[in-house]
C-alpha cells in the first residue's frame, strides 16, 4: 500500500510550479514551470521582453521572430530533493513561412522505493513527465506580432501514464522600440488519455498580461506581469487561522479593502534588470502570490523575492538565478543560450 501512497503524494505534489495553496486542482501542472533563469529571476512568470533570448520565446510564442534564427536555448532547475525539470528549445526560420521553435519541457520526480503491504522493499520506480512542442510567430507590422504553439504531453508515474494536448496563443503590442505589451493564453487544451480508475482532468489553463519597458536615460527594464487572469480570488482560505476576540469569542471580520488589495496583489509578478554593460545584467523579481502561500507566519524571510544575473561570454549567454519558494532553501536555474550561426 505504500507504494500507492508515495504515487498519491506524487499526485498531491504535482504543481512544483504553480502557487501552493492554489494548486492540485488540475494535471500536467509541470505546463507552468519555467527553466529559464531569467525569467526565475524576474519573478517566475512570463514576462514580455522581445530581444534575442529563445528562452522566453519559448513560452511566450508572439515574440518568436527571426532575430532568434538558429539560436538554441538550455534550461535547467535543481529544485527541492531529488525534482529537476528544465527545458530545451531550438528556433528556425524561413522566408516564406516565419519563425519556428521546436522544444521539449521536462520534469523528473527522482527514484522511489517500491514496498509491498507488509512494506518489505520490492524494488524501485521513476516518476517523469514530458512536453514536446512546436510553435510559431510572425510579426505582422511595426506594432502587432502574433504566435501559437502545440504541445504534445506525456507523464508516466511507475506504472500509470497519462496523454493530452495543449496549446499556447500570444499577441505582443510594440507601442515604441523600448517597450512591449503581451497578451498570453496558456494550455488551452485536454487530457486525452486520464490515469487508470481517474477521470479525465482540466489542465493548468491560464491568461496572462505582460509589459515590460526600458528606460530611455537609463541601464534598467522594468517587467510587469499579471498572472492567472481566469479567476480573480487566488487567496487561499485555512480555517485553522481565523482570528477570535480574546474576551467574547466572536469572529474578527477581515477588512473588506484589505482583502481586495491582497487578492489583487496576488496576480502581480514585478522583475527589474540593471544591464552596466553589455556583457553583463543584474535581476531581482518579486511574486506577492508566492510570498503569501509559502511564507511562514513565524518568518516569512525573502520567500517570493528572487534574484540572478546573466553574462554573455564568448557569443555565449549565461544566466544564473535562484528563487525562494521555502526557508529550506532555494531551488537553482540555470541558463544557456546561444546563436549557432555566431558559434559556427
Amino acid at each position: 500500500m505504500q507504494r500507492n501512497l508515495r504515487l498519491f503524494l506524487i499526485l498531491i505534489l504535482l504543481p512544483v510550479g504553480a502557487f501552493a495553496q492554489t494548486g492540485g486542482r488540475t494535471v500536467f501542472n509541470f505546463l507552468e514551470n519555467s527553466s529559464s533563469a531569467r525569467i526565475a529571476a524576474l519573478g517566475g512568470a512570463i514576462p514580455s521582453i522581445a530581444d534575442n533570448d529563445l528562452s522566453i520565446a519559448f513560452f511566450n510564442p508572439s515574440l518568436i521572430s527571426p532575430v532568434l534564427n538558429n539560436h538554441l536555448a538550455l534550461n535547467y532547475t535543481d529544485f527541492y530533493q531529488t525534482i529537476q525539470y528544465g527545458d530545451a528549445a531550438y528556433s528556425h526560420t524561413y522566408d516564406k513561412l516565419g519563425s519556428f521553435v521546436a522544444g521539449m519541457q521536462f520534469v523528473n520526480y527522482g527514484t522511489f522505493t517500491s514496498t509491498d503491504e507488509a512494506g518489505n522493499n520490492i524494488g524501485s520506480f521513476g516518476a517523469g513527465e514530458y512536453a514536446f512542442s512546436v510553435g510559431w510567430g510572425r510579426r505582422l507590422d511595426s506594432l502587432f506580432s502574433i504566435g501559437a504553439d502545440l504541445k504534445f504531453i506525456y507523464s508516466s508515474l511507475e506504472i500509470y501514464h497519462s496523454y493530452g494536448i495543449a496549446a499556447d496563443v500570444s499577441v505582443t503590442c510594440f507601442p515604441d522600440s523600448r517597450s512591449s505589451l503581451s497578451f498570453i493564453v496558456r494550455n488551452i487544451g485536454r487530457q486525452l488519455m486520464p490515469y487508470p480508475e481517474s477521470p479525465i482532468q482540466p489542465i493548468p489553463f491560464e491568461l496572462q498580461l505582460a509589459y515590460s519597458n526600458l528606460l530611455k536615460h537609463l541601464p534598467v527594464r522594468y517587467s510587469i506581469v499579471l498572472h492567472d487572469l481566469q479567476r480573480w480570488n487566488l487567496r487561499y482560505d485555512d480555517p485553522s487561522t481565523v482570528a477570535s476576540e480574546s474576551v467574547t469569542g466572536e469572529i474578527v471580520k477581515q477588512d473588506k479593502l484589505t482583502n481586495i488589495l491582497d487578492e489583487g496583489m496576488r496576480h502581480l509578478v514585478i522583475g527589474l534588470e540593471f544591464m552596466p554593460t553589455k556583457n553583463f545584467t543584474v535581476r531581482v523579481g518579486y511574486n506577492h502570490q508566492r510570498r503569501k502561500e509559502i511564507a511562514l507566519d513565524s518568518r516569512a524571510s525573502t520567500v517570493g523575492f528572487s534574484w540572478g544575473f546573466g553574462l554573455r561570454v564568448k557569443k555565449i549567454n549565461i544566466n544564473y538565478a535562484r528563487s525562494t519558494w521555502h526557508l529550506n532553501g532555494s531551488p537553482n536555474y540555470i541558463s544557456v543560450t546561444a546563436n549557432l550561426s555566431d558559434l559556427f
